[in-house]
């Protein structure tokens, strides 16, 4: 926060020494009133709220009914804010937009900024009249504002307390309250930036803290957007990725309705895309109005801050933080720190990628470490175990001690297939790695092929892997444990089929997944306990699908088929 300069508040109190020597006792017993509006001035740092106080105090020490600063933009030719003291809301809203400054006596007094007094507005050529709505006002009086020697705005006193005119006292006065008004803003300005500085480095640091605390990309993405929107103040925060034809796609957004706009997609062909790829910023007064803004949601906003994610000469993408219609354009000052957090932003995107590479390599190096282990360790001792037995087998003279050797044995070389199928996952990239589905069932008939003593035969038809979701999968992999088991403890059959069709269709036309279970079996006796077939049936039920049973593939339809089903 900055401390009031000493030499300014001297000045100040030497001008006003010298303004006021010679004049009438009247103007010297207004002295203490003039010091008291000084001193309110002064007081507080937030800038709008100076501004504020300064009309009023300005009205109160002039005698006058109505007050206002215009503040002179960046550029010099207009206003950017105009504070109004004595006017109503409703009044306000009758008048409707606030002037500009580009025309009549206020955008006189903007590029001639000497002390203004009329009797009569209407008179004086450089006036353009009022707008409908507007209060009447004859009587006026204007003195600039001048901030570190550089014009800051104009004070504007209008409608003198009684029908009079302003007398040269009430000039002098508010020539001495516009210096001390300069020194008041001057230091509300710098208290301002400092704390929209500090917003922005906290904002960065917030960035950067969940970028790197490991959450998924997207996220990531979502807290630049919601960040950028929240510290610029505008409608929306939107980070844009390229796309494979060089456009710019908007990937996450922070807005009232953001679900408007994901997805949209800046096409190459536009100028602004061309420069926020090469790394440059574009800036917009209007994109409702601006010829190169060319998508549908360019209407919906006014000024905006088109920046490129850069870190490193590496463009990552680009930040959005358009405002909305009739907003007041962004300053150079935030232009200035919405850039460097841009910057800031996409060196913690870089660090973040980097730092996910880095976990990702370290599983890679201890899933590649686990398939040594399995391989050389694990698949070594199960061999050795499997040859002991078989050879304990064929010494073995009891028949039942050869049979449950044999089938341990069968159970080891299952085991073996499963540990080989895990290492097979574990060296592959996951984006590589079976989804789950055909391997599950693979495993279910491998475990299945021990107690029956048969392998059952098994077929895929089309792309299970990729279409069946994981509950349907969970599903349909339980009804085959359940087919199979019923198959081993009740059918006798010497023959099962498995077939898993994800081309399937129901009959109401959905997409489905069918899986069949055919043996040569017994068949499923008159009066039988069904427990299984309603399991299979209210498993399929809840997915939207049905389930049943008919003829199998034994010799005149022998055995029985049950059929599973569920919608994609």
């Amino acid at each position: 926060m900055a401390e009031p300069d000493p030499q300014d508040s001297l000045d100040a109190a030497t001008q006003a020494t010298r303004s006021l020597q010679g004049l009438s006792t009247e103007l010297t017993a207004r002295v203490p009133q003039l010091l008291e509006a000084m001193r309110s001035i002064g007081t507080g740092l937030e800038l709008h709220s100076t501004l504020d106080r300064i009309c009023a105090t300005a009205a109160e020490l002039a005698h006058a009914r109505y007050a206002a600063i215009g503040v002179v933009d960046e550029s010099g030719d207009g206003l950017s804010d105009f504070i109004t003291h004595g006017v109503s809301e409703e009044v306000a809203r009758a008048i409707g937009r606030r002037p500009d400054g580009h025309r009549g006596l206020l955008g006189a007094l903007i590029h001639d900024p000497d002390p203004v007094r009329l009797a009569d507005l209407a008179e004086d050529p450089r006036s353009a009249g009022f707008p409908p709505g507007h209060p009447p006002m004859r009587t006026f009086l204007g003195v600039p504002i001048r901030v570190q020697g550089e014009i800051f705005g104009n004070l504007y006193l209008t409608e003198k307390e009684g029908g009079g005119e302003f007398s040269d006292y009430d000039l002098h006065m508010v020539r001495v309250l516009a210096t001390e008004a300069g020194i008041a803003i001057g230091n509300a300005r710098l208290y301002e930036a400092a704390r929209q500085r500090e917003r922005w480095i906290d904002g960065s640091v917030a960035v950067t803290t969940a970028l790197l605390s490991g959450g998924d990309a997207d996220d990531a993405l979502s807290v630049v957007a919601e960040q950028a929107r929240h510290l610029a103040d505008s409608a929306a925060g939107i980070v844009l990725l390229p796309t494979g034809d060089g456009g710019l796609e908007i990937v996450a957004v922070s807005a009232d309705d953001p679900s408007s706009s994901l997805g949209v997609i800046i096409p190459a062909r536009s100028s602004v895309v061309a420069k926020l790829l090469a790394g440059e910023a574009v800036f917009i007064d209007d994109s409702a109005t601006d010829s190169r803004m060319v998508t549908r949601l360019a209407g919906l906003f006014g000024p905006s801050m088109l920046l490129p994610l850069q870190s490193g000469g590496r463009v990552l993408g680009a930040l959005a933080t358009p405002r909305a219609r009739g907003a007041r354009p962004f300053s150079r000052t935030e232009r200035t720190l919405a850039t460097q957090f841009a910057s800031q932003a996409a060196l913690a995107l870089m660090m973040a990628e980097a730092q996910r590479d880095r976990e990702r390599l370290a599983v890679y190096e201890d899933r590649d470490r686990i398939a040594r282990d399995l391989h050389d360790l694990v698949i070594q001792r199960l061999f050795a175990t499997g040859m002991m037995l078989e050879s304990a087998q064929r010494r073995s003279v009891v028949p039942e001690v050869r049979t449950g050797v044999g089938r341990a044995v069968d159970e080891l070389d299952v085991t073996i297939q499963e540990i080989r199928t895990a290492i097979f996952a574990l060296q592959q990239e996951p984006a590589e790695a079976p989804s789950g589905l055909r391997t599950r069932v693979l495993r279910e008939i491998n475990m299945a092929a021990v107690p029956l003593g048969f392998k059952p035969s098994h077929r895929f038809l089309g792309a299970v892997d990729a279409l069946v979701g994981e509950l349907t999968g969970k599903n349909l992999v339980a009804a085959l444990r359940e087919a199979l088991s019923n198959a081993f403890r009740h059918a006798g059959a010497s023959v099962i089929d498995v077939v898993v069709d994800a081309t399937a269709t129901l009959p109401d036309g959905r997409a489905a997944v069918r899986l069949s279970v055919a043996d040569d079996g017994v068949g499923i006796p008159e009066g039988g306990r069904r427990s299984g077939l309603r399991n299979l049936a209210r498993r399929a039920e809840s997915l939207g699908g049905a389930s049943w049973f008919g003829p199998g593939v034994g010799e005149d339809g022998g055995g029985t088929t049950v059929v599973w089903e569920a919608p994609l």
